[in-house]
């Protein structure tokens, strides 16, 4: 019965959709009443409608023109779907050559009293912003907006930068109920289309005829006559192709954890410009392959060049690994030394800011800078090194072929079948032990010959974190006792990171605050600064109210304050993969000393879960000993990047774990 009212309501849902009035201004007190979305009530704002028509058009005296109109209508829920009132459109420009924005209109739509209430979009909510010499965002600011508010915007967009389409977007962190996108283009101009994301996107595609009119002007000169200008028109047939995308009730695009970067999951189509035919001219082709992109980067100045550059550090580089045969040996000082040589400045970069020899003089420089530097270093000293072009997480993974495609560089070495990763910038860093920014999936190694090779940027080998614990509880719940952990590779390096950013006793409140009202004695830390060793931490701590006290029982959870207490896999369906980043492995030994007159009347039951194909395991063990109890947990992901095939299993595996560390252990008056 259930699942027939729920059928029946997203029919009903869908109906409601296709008889909705979207015409501009047409905005109805029904969605003014609406006070959450019928579909996914969580949502803070919804898109009612989003139609997007672009075309390629002749224009007289400035040639083919992109010009694309947007109409918008948004339903804001609550305070927090305001942001939604704000809408940025980018705007390249190069020379006197720019993209604009004309006619821009918009309404504000509110219930007051039962009436309906409209607010104009005036000129104080339209307002340029110039970011870069290239870049202006136009920026919207829509008025009178409250819990409720319908708001509809309109504007046409005009690009002279017709091969440069941007990419249209059908789902937004945001449910859509309509969108409605169409590109035409003459035949003149030819595109491929590249999706992207999860969400089946088809088009409808059908073909046109149109008429392009030139209008030209002659100027005759008259002998024993006036001289008079005459007027020309030519009307020249055009055939046009147009893909429509049609789309209701698209679902928001929800952010998850562990995701390496939503972009690279939401549905969009890119229109690649690949050939340009016009008449009596030749043909131009643009499509361009990974090999292109990878040698035009590897030819440019700012890269290739730079690799070529030794003479400034020939004699500091000779001095440095002089006697010493052992290549690896060599590539470590090597690495260790430009690492402490020359600072990073933060910023990314295929390409070198100041060049390789500025950057050395001048002890800094971008990820580029640094990393051809170090690979220039290496080859000198006759170790087979090669640049890494990738893309970072933030900066995403591209669908096509594109210059934009990279915005890193790292060094590979290769040596017996292996590839060793470094990154010159990544201070705390191992070999193949990368900054988290740069582990996105894959990178291309560019060889000196110009050729190249795709490589995983994944890890292979786990982050381990080792905990001891001997720990006392007594007969009022509180604890005392010493900790020891060790971290290894991505663990030790995240340590690292944090624990340099401040002063220890900033590092211990925040350690105390995270953990809650514990109190830490006898901190020590070792191998914080011995790059490749283990971090090993450890103290002595002291805890409140760890058990409950009840009669004659103590109860308490086995993990204590280390049990996990929530998991992080909530949804029940999962389209994209689980991305940790790096394969781990957590294990966790206490042993628990229980107050005098007290004994163990029951323990939680021993437990192991495994993931399918060796992905991951939990294992919990808890026993008696002499004393008190000892417990043994280990959990493990043994693949960075888990497929969302094998979601329901993490998602129990994460279930089993958080309900056995919640289980009590009950202790009874002898």
């Amino acid at each position: 019965m259930k699942r027939a009212i729920s059928l029946l309501f997203a029919i009903l849902c869908i109906t409601f959709v296709a008889a909705q009035d979207f015409s501009f201004g047409k905005v109805s007190k029904a969605e003014l009443s609406e006070t959450q979305h019928p579909l996914e009530a969580e949502a803070n704002a919804a898109m009612l409608y989003n139609k997007i028509h672009s075309q390629i058009l002749y224009i007289q005296n400035q040639g083919f023109l992109l010009e694309t109109t947007v109409h918008r209508r948004i339903k804001i829920y609550n305070k927090e779907g305001f942001e939604w009132a704000n809408h940025e459109i980018r705007l390249f420009r190069q020379n006197s050559t720019r993209e604009k924005v004309t006619g821009i209109k918009g309404y504000t739509f509110n219930l007051v009293d039962g009436k309906l209430k409209k607010t104009k979009l005036r000129k104080d909510g339209i307002f340029t912003e110039h970011v870069t010499d290239n870049v202006d965002l136009e920026k919207i600011t829509m008025p009178d907006i409250k819990e409720g508010s319908v708001i509809e915007y309109e504007y046409k967009f005009t690009s002279p930068y017709v091969g440069n389409i941007n990419e249209y977007n059908f789902q937004y962190s945001i449910p859509l109920n309509k969108i409605s996108v169409t590109f035409e283009a003459p035949s003149y101009y030819k595109f491929k289309k590249h999706y992207k994301g999860y969400y089946l996107i088809k088009p409808k595609e059908t073909a046109s005829s149109r008429q392009i009119v030139l209008r030209s002007k002659t100027r005759e000169e008259g002998y024993l006559r006036a001289s008079r200008t005459s007027f020309n028109e030519d009307r020249i047939d055009v055939n046009y192709s147009i893909s429509e995308f049609n789309l209701e009730n698209v679902p928001a695009l929800k952010e998850e954890k562990y995701v390496s970067n939503i972009e690279n999951y939401r549905s969009t189509v890119k229109f690649e410009l690949i050939q340009v035919e016009m008449p009596n001219q030749p043909i131009q082709t643009f499509a361009r392959s990974w090999d292109d992109i990878v040698k035009t980067i590897y030819r440019s100045e700012n890269f290739g060049y730079q690799l070529d550059r030794q003479s400034y550090f020939k004699d500091d580089i000779d001095a440095l690994i002089a006697g010493e045969s052992n290549p690896m040996v060599k590539a470590a000082k090597i690495y260790n030394y430009v690492q402490n040589k020359v600072k990073w400045n933060g910023n990314y970069g295929k390409y070198t800011d100041v060049g390789v020899r500025k950057a050395y003089k001048e002890k800094t420089g971008n990820v580029a800078d640094m990393n051809l530097m170090l690979t220039s270093m290496l080859r000198y000293a006759g170790i087979q090194a090669n640049p890494v072009l990738l893309s970072t997480r933030q900066h995403g993974i591209h669908m096509f072929p594109t210059l934009n495609g990279f915005n890193y560089v790292i060094t590979a070495i290769e040596i017996e079948n292996a590839v060793i990763l470094l990154d010159a910038t990544n201070y705390y860093g191992e070999p193949n032990v990368l900054p988290m920014r740069a582990l996105n999936w894959i990178g291309r190694l560019v060889r000196e010959n110009g050729s190249w090779t795709q490589i995983s940027l994944m890890p292979e080998n786990s982050a381990v974190r080792t905990t001891t614990m001997n720990i006392t509880l007594d007969d009022s719940g509180d604890i005392e006792g010493k900790q020891r952990t060790q971290f290894t590779s991505h663990n030790a390096l995240s340590f690292r990171n944090i624990y340099a950013s401040v002063d220890e006793e900033d590092y211990l409140e925040k350690l105390e605050n995270a953990i809650g009202d514990i109190e830490i004695e006898e901190y020590s830390v070792k191998n914080v600064t011995s790059i490749g060793k283990p971090i090993l931490e450890s103290y002595a701590f002291s805890k409140e109210g760890q058990a409950e006290i009840i009669g004659d029982k103590i109860y308490f959870s086995p993990l204590l304050y280390l049990a996990t207490t929530e998991n992080p896999f909530k949804a029940e369906k999962r389209i994209y993969p689980v991305d940790f980043g790096y394969p781990w492995k957590r294990k966790v030994m206490m042993n628990i000393n229980i107050p005098e007159g007290y004994e163990v009347e029951s323990l939680p039951e021993i437990a192991t879960v495994r993931l399918p194909d060796n992905l991951g395991s939990y294992a919990f063990k808890i026993t008696k000993t002499p004393t008190g109890i000892s417990v043994v947990i280990a959990k493990e992901i043994n693949s960075a990047v888990i497929p969302s095939d094998k979601y329901p299993s993490l998602r129990e595996l994460y279930k089993i774990l958080v309900e056995k560390e919640q289980e009590k252990v009950v202790l009874k008056k002898i």
